[in-house]
């Protein structure tokens, strides 16, 4: 094989798409420094952004999700599809790549399906425990589907899949050699427990509200928090940053510090959270979205539950049920060590390496 590789990748519409395929990427540059890549993307989604902003370039389609009412978007979907996939053939005939990547999203439905036709091979990065409807529509024609989560043949051929873990950030493999340099970095009290808060880039309004609710019960029990409030919200909850125990971020930049502090997380379900604190090796609170395609992540979070290796809480039941489940929690020193060995025992840290080895092993049989 020579390092004359020509590659297209295709994910994107949120990040839990776009930062794997980055990731592939990057090792895939680093295996063959002369390889050439080509992202695709949808227009208007923030891969166009993203992508070049990792030094990549990027073709978009017009294409996107169907609505589950009836909109003027439905209506147009027809119309995106066959436009979509008249652009993904010439990209392909254009681009001749060697193999072709989707790590999920609406563009890689038109590309991955096109690169199908033309006999190029395919590799499908499915993240979540339970796939969107893109990766299963693909699955059928992909030559291997790497996945995260076990007993994945329920919904994909078994003889395809391979267990691989999701793509994650380098910098979390020795979070806890880091543990004084982060409480040097916050400025966090040594003797006191550290409560990691993530909603996301762009916030959670519950959770956010959820913490607000509760700032006197964690000064009660001694607890110092370093909340992620998301950039939507900074401005209205930044303001409790004036209290003792309390720091507001509107966006962590050093999470690998962030989970080093920590001694418990509270924090949304995305499948690349989720990799990354198995990884990390601290008690998780799950609060799982309710706002997303097929309820992802509430599976993803009891994916982990299920092994004793993390506690969920439903937004339903915030008010309810946090205050009797976490504060407890947090006073015991057996159950949080529990379920810190638990979820560590589910981490799969080299993931990124061991899908491009299933890449190479498509380009064999190819070259």
């Amino acid at each position: 094989m020579t390092n004359q590789l020509r590659v297209i990748i295709s994910g994107g519409g949120t990040g839990g798409h776009i930062f794997p395929a980055i990731s592939i990427a990057n090792e895939l540059k680093l295996r063959y420094p002369t390889c050439e890549i080509l992202f695709v993307g949808a227009e208007d989604r923030m891969e166009m952004q993203k992508v070049p902003e990792a030094g990549y370039k990027i073709e978009g389609l017009w294409i996107s999700g169907i609505q589950r009412r009836l909109t003027a978007k439905n209506l147009l979907f027809p119309v995106k599809l066959v436009k979509s996939l008249w652009k993904a053939r010439d990209i392909i005939k254009k681009f001749q790549p060697d193999v072709v990547i989707g790590t999920g999203g609406f563009a890689s439905g038109p590309l991955l399906q096109m690169a199908n036709r033309e006999n190029i091979p395919t590799l499908i990065q499915e993240q979540n425990s339970y796939p969107g409807i893109t990766n299963k529509l693909l699955a059928k024609g992909a030559n291997t589907i790497c996945v995260a989560y076990p007993d994945m043949h329920r919904f994909f051929p078994a003889e395809k899949i391979v267990l691989t873990g999701n793509p994650v950030r380098q910098d979390l493999l020795d979070v806890t050699s880091k543990r004084e340099e982060a409480q040097k970095f916050f400025g966090i009290d040594p003797s006191k427990k550290t409560v990691l808060v993530l909603g996301g880039s762009l916030g959670a309004r519950k959770i956010n509200q959820l913490i607000e609710d509760n700032l006197k019960e964690f000064e009660k029990h001694n607890l110092q928090v370093l909340w992620q409030t998301g950039s939507l919200y900074y401005d209205e909850y930044s303001k409790y940053a004036e209290k003792e125990h309390i720091q507001t971020f509107a966006f962590l930049k050093r999470m690998d510090l962030a989970y080093s502090a920590a001694d418990i997380i509270i924090s949304r379900a995305g499948a690349g959270t989720v990799s990354e604190l198995c990884i990390v090796g601290k008690p998780v609170v799950f609060i799982p979205s309710p706002n997303v395609a097929e309820d992802h992540q509430t599976k993803n979070a009891m994916a982990v539950a299920e092994k004793d290796a993390a506690v969920i809480l439903s937004e339903s039941h915030l008010e309810q049920g946090f205050r009797s489940i976490f504060f407890p929690l947090v006073e015991s020193e057996e159950k949080m060590k529990s379920l810190g060995k638990n979820i560590k025992a589910l981490e799969k840290p080299f993931a990124t390496g061991n899908i491009v080895n299933e890449v190479e092993k498509l380009l064999k049989t190819r070259r």
